[in-house]
């Protein structure tokens, strides 16, 4: 994979803006679609927005790549992923626990070789990209190799993306433990390493609760606490046996959510992943605190955790992303992941508008990365990751949109059918990826 040199370019088609929430505003007047919209990209930024033809005049000398009727929308924005579980997802059959032990406990101890975890990083990005994904948040492996593997493919693609050593003390294998401080010391040295490198973020990640003892819990937690600009990534109440056994190894605790609020493990700069089987109190501090709820959609599925409570929490204010969680999700894809929300969505009592599935992957992933002022959004200042959808890219979905009385009608099709076909052009840092 290769990124064209970052050159000026006026970029045509149809341009998908945001001017608020859906979720918390009339989608309708929310997100809107300019016809004949226009960006203009310098430097890897948006530094104009607006009519096709004015920009074009204004700018002769700039060159134009017109997409005619195809669709451009900020690129998608995954916010919480296992990029060491690509080889082995959709693996059949197990709910978490076991889940964990037969398939991905195995896989991800292969990563202790630096060739492995530059092959399967190399391998991740190639697929993501396919599917229009530009930013990743990505728990990695508890070897340090597997850290530098993801960012040195990252930075090559000049891609926004976050990452972290993921820290497991208790309940692994032994080639899959580290200890409370080496936990420290290598989290330490790659977020020195790391963060703020170019497009990359460095994410303090204690994988879940049942992996690390209370002496590592700490130690994440002071690590948080010497670096408050990092983001924090773990998960929360995936199922329900996984709660029961939090409950057994943390009897103290008032609830899941506690047994990390008592080692400084939650602020407005944490994600808790998939986040179904929540308590009042732990939505109500959730809420208090501003903390990031990632949904995983199609992992919450395949491995039968639940039904995420996407209307309940939104209403009442939590701020919230979409993720693929490969490999326990099946699918690299955003759009199957945006069905998904569709269809658990749809199991609540709830519809979910197309502007909502469209925030949810985009500017919302981006709000709950904390990165909502740089991706996630075509507007001046931001970014120049984006993605062009061609809204006819098979015959099933051709023939559904042509009968569309308006875009959203048109764009619906293309999220609840559409795969890497459907994603004609991936620009990233201002630049077309190839």
């Amino acid at each position: 994979m290769t990124t064209t040199q970052a050159a000026p370019a006026i970029v045509t088609g149809q341009v998908l803006h945001f001017t608020a929430n859906p979720f918390h505003a009339d989608p309708a007047t929310a997100a809107h679609v300019d016809s004949d919209g226009a960006l203009l990209i310098e430097g890897g930024r948006i530094t104009a927005t607006g009519n096709a033809p004015t920009l074009r005049a204004a700018h002769p000398q700039v060159p134009v790549y017109d997409y005619g009727p195809k669709l451009i929308v900020p690129g998608f924005v995954d916010a919480h992923a296992h990029y060491p579980q690509t080889a082995m997802i959709a693996s059949w059959g197990k709910r978490l626990i076991d889940w964990l032990n037969l398939y991905t406990f195995p896989e991800e101890m292969r990563f202790a070789h630096p060739a492995y975890a530059t092959e399967i990083a190399a391998r991740y990005f190639d697929l993501t990209r396919a599917h229009g994904t530009t930013t990743i948040c990505s728990f990695c492996t508890i070897h340090p190799a597997s850290v530098d593997a993801f960012f040195t493919q990252a930075r090559a693609r000049r891609q926004r993306v976050v990452a972290g050593k993921t820290c497991m003390d208790r309940n692994a294998p032994e080639g899959l433990r580290d200890t409370a401080q080496s936990g420290y010391d290598d989290s330490k040295a790659l977020l020195d390493k790391w963060h703020g490198v170019d497009r990359l973020s460095y994410a303090i990640t204690p994988r879940f609760s049942p992996t690390s003892t209370p002496d590592q819990m700490a130690a994440m937690g002071a690590l948080w606490a010497e670096h408050p600009d990092c983001l924090m990534q773990t998960h929360l109440s995936e199922q329900t046996d996984e709660i029961a056994w939090v409950r057994d190894l943390f009897p103290e605790a008032r609830d899941y959510l506690d047994t990390y609020e008592s080692f400084g493990l939650l602020g407005g700069r944490g994600l808790y992943g998939h986040a179904i089987h929540l308590e009042p109190r732990e939505r109500d501090r959730l809420r208090e605190v501003g903390a990031g709820l990632v949904h995983c959609p199609t992992s919450n599925t395949f491995i039968g955790s639940g039904l995420f409570d996407m209307d309940g929490l939104m209403r009442e204010g939590q701020r919230i992303g979409l993720a693929t969680d490969t490999g326990g999700g099946s699918s690299f894809s955003m759009l199957r992941t945006m069905a998904a929300a569709y269809e658990i969505a749809q199991l609540r009592g709830r519809a979910l508008h197309p502007a909502e599935l469209m925030w949810l992957a985009t500017a919302g992933s981006a709000e709950t990365l904390h990165m909502g002022d740089k991706i996630g959004q075509l507007e001046q200042g931001f970014e120049a990751d984006f993605v062009v959808l061609d809204l006819a890219s098979t015959p099933a979905i051709a023939q559904r949109s042509a009968e569309a009385k308006d875009i959203w009608e048109a764009v619906f099709p293309t999220i609840m059918m559409g795969d890497d076909r459907a994603i004609h052009a991936v620009w990233i840092d201002g630049s077309a990826a190839n």
